[in-house]
């Protein structure tokens, strides 16, 4: 199973990457996250993932700067690299330091799926180079701006989640419109219905929550919403492809 680390200084985009992508048909597993190149160096030393999908421009380190130092220490996991800056000294810095891949912001419907495809057929090649299984084709959330309703439903899950009873009537009774036209306008702008969205929500927060291996299983299934310790781990495993405990010892 490949162990990926998602680092990107803009929370939406990051939540997106780690929340829209089904991982577990990918045969991977997101063991970290970072808003910057400082915290990503922290969190390969603890969780030493075999791929490492980051943001160029963010603030303390940028991308580059991190992929230096993580090759300079010996590390040599893989790289996409993305960034919002069409500029070729950019790009050819990050293929000098070993990045597998380049993607433009916004990147396109199909993009960064082809490009961990690409990812796969390079490590079927050199099976060598990685030990690591290989991943399979993704998909994310569908692109583009998003509608104030829509956001505003994403803010209140976020806000929200850790609540057993938040229903789609609750969310569409705090935006003030009707449950049917907010779950149409949800699906249609990210391909996901609201209680999908909050159930990979509540998963990606658990997920946050195991890294720290004190925790125990029942308490973080209350943490992020979930009354029954049975469904929550089952839901987990349906989402991430393996069981919480599983998913703490990948972190320990």
């Amino acid at each position: 199973m490949l162990k990926v680390l998602v680092v990107e200084d803009e929370e939406l985009i990051r939540k997106g990457i780690v929340l829209a992508v089904d991982w577990a048909a990918l045969d991977c597993v997101v063991v970290g996250e970072a808003s910057n190149g400082e915290e990503a160096l922290e969190a390969v030393e603890r969780y030493h993932p075999t791929l490492i999908i980051t943001d160029l421009k963010m603030p303390r380190m940028d991308g580059i700067e991190m992929l230096r130092r993580l090759r300079e220490m010996g590390n040599h996991a893989y790289v996409i690299i993305l960034t919002a800056y069409d500029s070729f000294s950019y790009a050819q810095s990050a293929l000098r330091l070993g990045a597998v891949d380049f993607l433009l912001k916004p990147f396109h419907d199909g993009e960064l799926e082809e490009a961990v495809t690409n990812l796969r057929r390079r490590m079927e090649a050199a099976p060598k180079e990685s030990p690591q299984a290989q991943p399979a084709p993704m998909a994310g959330l569908k692109k583009g701006d998003k509608s104030k309703y829509v956001m505003e439903a994403m803010s209140y899950i976020g806000d929200h989640f850790n609540d057993p009873n938040i229903t789609v009537g609750t969310i569409a009774q705090s935006l003030g419109i009707s449950e049917g036209h907010l779950s149409h306008l949800f699906k249609k702008e990210t391909d996901y219905t609201l209680l999908n969205y909050l159930t990979r929500y509540r998963i990606h927060k658990s997920m946050e929550l195991l890294r720290d291996c004190r925790r125990k299983i029942y308490e973080v299934a209350e943490q992020v919403g979930y009354k029954d310790i049975t469904y929550f781990s089952a839901t987990f495993k349906k989402v991430v492809g393996m069981s919480p405990s599983e998913y703490q010892d990948t972190c320990r």
